[in-house]
């Protein structure tokens, strides 16, 4: 019997255990944590989070990095807001326009992957500057506001007391957990990312699997901006900094993916992000610091990727 049960503790993985010890030691520290309200107010603030880091995790599972990201959002949904508010273009329009313009962005870093041979963390870098330039240009840095009622309603509306925000992160991270499982597509992913030149000669199209991945995660980026679009009713053009950045990659690095590639899962990648939400939350009601925030956030990873490593060439198998 205590075989099993050892046998059984060590299959629950260690973000689980992790998100379970903090959430355990928040509710000691803070009487306010284990609430209902709070544990949805967790969920609300890290879910446009979650829409960027389940495209950061489809990257970095084939092997790359996607830096712009946060960029992407400021900038599509910048540009949703100039549409709509300068042009004159129906809201629904302007939002179509944006979503297709965080799609081109991530298009861009896949032809520069893949046909340019620049290196992910190059090219993504260089649309992160570019983008977060032309946010600022489009409206020379002043905030835009003032959006439909029924777009606010995607951060005001709620069903069984939780934001529509919060379903629309969880429906992202269920449809890309399906794709990586059952769809050839989504498997392919782990055999370039684990090795790209077997992958090529087994026949696989990884230049379109890499494009692809791109664009999806420039979408989800876009995406994203809308839902911090709806929670401010406003498009701020420096919306996308470089915490909202490290708490992307964060999220799926503390999940157990590997930077290396062929190694990642959504679940794991929704754990990392809850353990994020966990710790900024608690942190926050105990008063504590928000410029020490992040250096707990830096410890953590730090534990995660080394409590983690010895489980890499398991993870592989």
């Amino acid at each position: 019997m205590q075989t099993r049960i050892k046998q059984l503790a060590k299959n629950i993985p260690g973000p689980v255990v992790g998100l379970v010890v903090i959430c355990i030691a928040m509710s000691l520290l803070s009487p306010y944590f284990l609430t209902p309200n709070n544990l949805i107010n967790v969920l609300s603030q890290v879910s446009y989070i979650g829409m960027m880091a389940v495209g950061a995790a489809l990257v970095i599972i084939l092997g790359g990095i996607d830096l712009s990201v946060g960029s992407t959002m400021a900038l599509s949904f910048m540009a949703t807001a100039f549409l709509y508010k300068e042009i004159g273009l129906p809201f629904w329009l302007a939002m179509v326009c944006g979503l297709l313009l965080g799609a081109f962005i991530g298009l861009v870093n896949g032809l520069l992957v893949t046909f340019g041979h620049v290196q992910p963390f190059i090219a993504t870098l260089a649309t992160m500057f570019a983008g977060a330039g032309l946010a600022l240009y489009i409206t020379n840095g002043n905030p835009v506001i003032g959006f439909p009622d029924w777009f606010l309603g995607l951060s005001r509306t709620r069903m069984l007391g939780i934001p529509l925000q919060v379903y629309l992160m969880l429906l992202v991270f269920v449809l890309a957990a399906l794709w990586l499982r059952y769809r050839p597509s989504g498997r392919q992913l782990y055999a370039i990312g684990g090795n790209e030149e077997v992958a090529r000669l087994s026949g696989i199209s990884v230049r379109l699997a890499q494009a692809r991945v791109y664009v999806i995660a420039g979408f989800l980026a876009a995406l994203a901006g809308l839902a911090v679009g709806a929670r401010l009713d406003s498009a701020q053009p420096t919306a996308g900094s470089a915490s909202d950045l490290l708490s992307v990659i964060a999220a799926v690095v503390i999940g157990g993916a590997s930077l290396s590639g062929g190694v990642g899962s959504m679940f794991s990648t929704f754990i990392g992000l809850l353990i994020i939400g966990v710790l900024n939350n608690g942190l926050t009601l105990l008063n504590v610091s928000p410029n020490l925030q992040p250096v707990v956030i830096g410890v953590v990873i730090v534990l995660a990727v080394i409590s983690d490593r010895g489980n890499l060439p398991l993870k592989r198998t």
